[in-house]
């Protein structure tokens, strides 16, 4: 094998500590506390507040939502910012910078005091939490693993999954010991506290800038064969919005924050048509991060054997039926069927989504590339709940949405199967 250069030595001893495995892995799991500590910005943690909201600022449930819903989607046309930063700067820079301002959002949160002032608070929970802090951390294990990308975003993925498990019931924990405002700043204080140290301290942008090589590759005998085991095609974001599988996966990426999250913010109206009551809903929605916890991991090792369009295709088809049943759910155990259903596609689709862009469009200018795609991802979570309540409100019923939902996830997978990698011309 060949030796290491002094520069590539020099580069190596720049890493904050010597590990045995690969280096690589350590950014996964700081990327997936990132992703964890996204979750004051996600829907589930802000849904714990809004009864506190609606009795301090004598507001009613239709005008918080439609605040939170006017939010979301500024900060999703907002988001492509970051990505460009991420680029620029490197993602280490731009997850300590994000982590900051989230930690001194939920302090802004904490002082909020009427509608106006709501909305901003909204606005920046859901820019740097939602939407930054699940960027640039899916961003930075794509930078470091290409081989074995699947199973590092499924891995770092369970942040996500284990936050949705954890915020909600320590928020409420939090607002009945003391109240709302001072949950709030917990939350900022940790954030600023804990995982900003992190992220500066141990956080690399690529493996390349500290003289390793993606996935925790040897130095071969022939230097020049090992870097073109590791080449790639680099598209910048012009070259990829001019092609049918930056359009068609993008769209495959909104489908899913469009109507989960419609289901989620409507589940227990939803539910309580078909005679369920709260404490079973409640219930299935704890499911239902569990069941996509293992799917999720399935789903990595299965990206990196077979085409991620074609898995993600599946995972639609398979998402077809969840609204259906969820139609039907007048008994329990369909509920149960229900959530398990949900909980696997979830999980089989995330994955998929996440490896497509570094797979297909290289990793150099991928900030800007998911910027744009998390974009359109954000404005679906925006535009889901409004819909649903629209069509009750029309209706009567959620049966005609949810029908709705059946076959736009048809459509989806149909795109999904069809956005085959582009080929860049020479």
């Amino acid at each position: 094998m060949a030796t290491i250069s002094k520069k590539q030595e020099k580069s190596v001893s720049s890493l904050p500590i010597r590990t045995r495995f690969y280096y690589g892995w350590l950014m996964v799991v700081i990327s997936g506390i990132g992703i964890f500590f996204s979750g004051p910005g996600q829907t589930f943690s802000n849904s714990v507040f809004i009864e506190s909201y609606m009795r301090d600022f004598s507001l009613n449930q239709t005008t918080v939502a439609s605040i939170y819903s006017a939010a979301t989607l500024i900060s999703g046309l907002l988001l492509f910012f970051i990505g460009r930063l991420a680029d620029k700067y490197g993602r280490r820079i731009m997850l300590a910078c994000v982590a900051l301002m989230l930690g001194l959002a939920c302090f802004y949160n904490s002082f909020v005091i009427g509608p106006v002032t709501l909305f901003i608070g909204f606005f920046l929970i859901r820019y740097f939490g939602q939407g930054s802090m699940t960027l640039i951390p899916n961003t930075l294990v794509s930078q470091w693993f290409m081989k074995y990308r699947g199973r590092a975003l499924s891995f770092a993925g369970l942040g996500g999954l284990i936050g949705a498990a954890t915020f909600p019931p320590l928020i409420n924990y939090l607002i009945e010991a003391y109240d709302w405002q001072t949950a709030w700043r917990i939350l900022g204080a940790t954030l600023i506290l804990f995982f900003v140290p992190v992220a500066i301290y141990f956080v690399r942008n690529s493996p390349e800038d500290v003289g390793l090589l993606p996935d925790g590759a040897k130095e071969s005998i022939n230097v020049q064969l090992n870097a073109a085991t590791i080449s790639e095609d680099s598209w910048t974001l012009a070259e990829a919005i001019r092609t049918k599988a930056f359009w068609f996966v993008m769209i495959c990426g909104a489908i899913p924050a469009m109507i989960n999250t419609g289901i989620t913010f409507q589940i227990f109206s939803i539910l309580s048509e078909q005679g369920i009551n709260r404490m079973s809903t409640a219930f299935v929605l704890s499911l239902v991060p569990i069941v996509s916890f293992g799917s999720s991991l399935l789903a990595g090792f299965i990206v990196e054997r077979f085409r991620a369009h074609r898995v993600l295709s599946l995972s639609f088809v398979l998402s077809v039926l969840s609204p259906i049943i969820l139609i039907f759910s007048e008994q329990y155990t369909i509920v149960i069927l229900f959530a398990i259903v949900w909980g696997i596609t979830q999980g089989l689709m995330n994955i998929p989504l996440g490896v497509i862009w570094p797979n297909y469009f290289g990793r150099k200018h991928l900030g800007s590339i998911q910027g744009v795609t998390h974009t359109a991802l954000v404005i679906g979570s925006a535009l889901g709940p409004i819909q649903f309540g629209w069509a009750y409100d029309q209706f009567g019923s959620y049966t005609s949405i949810l029908l709705v939902c059946s076959a736009i996830w048809a459509v989806g997978a149909v795109l999904a199967w069809i956005a085959v990698p582009p080929s860049k011309r020479t």
